[in-house]
């Protein structure tokens, strides 16, 4: 019989298959922009030559190209966390302040679901529970693919918005909270073992919208680990197996933060300090009347067309952050 060696393990060869994987697309990225900087050079030297200007407007056309390419490569290299590779697990949860505080929670989920998907990402919902006249109490996002929870990292911690509410008869400005958590989904070597008798599980009918079967089946799960009193649902999935699925999946995830906090006496780095969902406490500002601007106030990073940002335009915050801690 044949010793069993490295490759036999399916959980270390899979890890060296992604590794094998990143490490290629980071020369392919390499190629990719040398082969841009030296179209650039040709053509300039071409346009140069022959005194075409439509030559020297191609070639700056490129090098705009290179330079968007190069700011997003550098963007990459700045993801150094053991974690940063990940797929992200992204909950928002809306502070005081009823269907206003509410509705700026699904202002949120949609930002951050444009984000993903302009940028290569998957969006699931894992779990999303509706608010009572409009908006969202909460809801939970698994955004899948490289470098997703790099990338979200930075966006975990409150967001303050203020605007002429349209829930307000009388048009005066509101100003609303709702927070951000972001932890990473964890691959299966990673995982925290679970004892089964440390969990009590309920299941129920699942409220909202989704037709019949969710609301009349028991599909819905609700986890809760006892010996430390976390709890999680899901009840987005139709079946109950898949609802358990999902709502293990974030209680992983959930009792890893929980373990990097025990191990650290002040917030863990996963999560940041964030505090009160209230004034004070906030990581951005969203400003809709009686101007309009986007402000990050750990970088001070601010854009003035805040719709822009709600349609998803947030990486030149990410970038901004990211860079910051670089140098803090």
């Amino acid at each position: 019989m044949a010793q069993e060696g490295f490759w036999d393990d399916p959980l270390q060869a899979q890890k060296v298959n992604q590794r094998i994987s990143r490490l290629t697309q980071v020369i392919e990225r390499w190629q990719k922009l040398e082969g841009l900087y030296e179209d650039a050079e040709v053509l300039l030297e071409l346009g140069e030559e022959e005194e075409d200007q439509s030559l020297e407007s191609e070639a700056a056309a490129v090098l705009d190209q290179l330079e968007n390419e190069v700011a997003d490569f550098e963007l990459e290299q700045l993801l150094s966390g053991p974690y940063d590779g990940n797929s992200a697990l992204l909950t928002i949860h809306p502070g005081a302040g009823g269907t206003e505080s509410q509705d700026w929670a699904q202002m949120l989920l949609r930002m951050y679901s444009r984000w993903s998907e302009d940028s290569g990402y998957t969006v699931q919902i894992l779990d999303l529970l509706p608010g009572d006249e409009a908006g969202i109490k909460s809801v939970t996002l698994l955004i899948g693919g490289d470098n997703a929870y790099g990338y979200l990292k930075t966006e975990r911690g409150v967001h303050r918005l203020v605007r002429i509410s349209p829930f307000d008869s009388s048009g005066r400005r509101h100003t609303s909270f709702a927070s951000v958590e972001v932890l990473p989904e964890l691959e299966a070597d990673d995982q925290i073992q679970i004892a089964p008798d440390e969990l009590k599980i309920d299941t129920y009918r699942a409220g909202g919208a989704g037709g019949q079967h969710v609301n009349k089946t028991e599909s819905a799960v609700r986890i809760t680990h006892l010996p430390t009193g976390i709890v999680v649902q899901c009840q987005n999935e139709r079946s109950q197996h898949s609802n358990r699925e999902a709502a293990m999946k974030i209680l992983q995830a959930k009792l890893f933060q929980h373990k990097q906090e025990q191990e650290q006496e002040k917030m863990d780095a996963m999560r940041g300090e964030q505090g009160e969902i209230a004034w004070g406490n906030q990581i951005r500002s969203y400003v809709f009347c009686p101007y309009t601007m986007v402000k990050d106030h750990r970088t001070g990073h601010e854009v003035g067309n805040v719709q822009a940002v709600m349609d998803g335009e947030l990486t030149p915050f990410i970038r901004a952050y990211l860079r910051s801690q670089v140098h803090a």
